[in-house]
């Protein structure tokens, strides 16, 4: 599927800014804001820091990207679109698909009071490494 048809899919409208900014997500893989505003405004310096937010929001919202919060308080954005985990590992971002973990941890937590009226959506484990010595 292309972006153009990414983005409609989402419900959203396909405009060049919001198809600009899905791809250089898709390029960069995992990646912060600051280095997605440095690729669009390389490409198009004309599109502002508040439109490059506003459409990395609405994809978060559509559900096509999704925001990673770092060990380091930074966030990520990610465009992997099926359930799977991250690695933090020698300063890289390593994505780590296991759909047994996925469902154990998942029939765990709804065995939990905590989670009795709720419906757990997506499961996201993030998992923090170093080499070993």
């Amino acid at each position: 599927m292309n972006t153009g048809e990414i983005i409609k899919k989402a419900g959203l409208k396909v405009t060049p800014q919001r198809t600009m900014v899905y791809d250089m997500v898709s390029e960069l893989g995992h990646c912060s804001i600051d280095t997605i505003l440095a690729g669009v405004q390389q490409k198009s310096p004309e599109i502002t820091v508040s439109t490059v937010y506003r459409i990395l929001d609405s994809f978060c919202e559509a559900g096509i990207i999704s925001k990673i919060a770092c060990p380091n308080m930074k966030y990520l954005f990610d465009v992997t679109p099926v359930e799977h985990h991250h690695v933090f590992a020698n300063n890289k971002v390593l994505d780590y698909t296991d759909p047994e973990l996925t469902a154990t941890v998942k029939k765990r937590l709804e065995s939990a009071d905590l989670f009795e009226n709720l419906d757990i959506e997506k499961i996201s484990i993030q998992i923090v490494a170093t080499s070993k010595s």
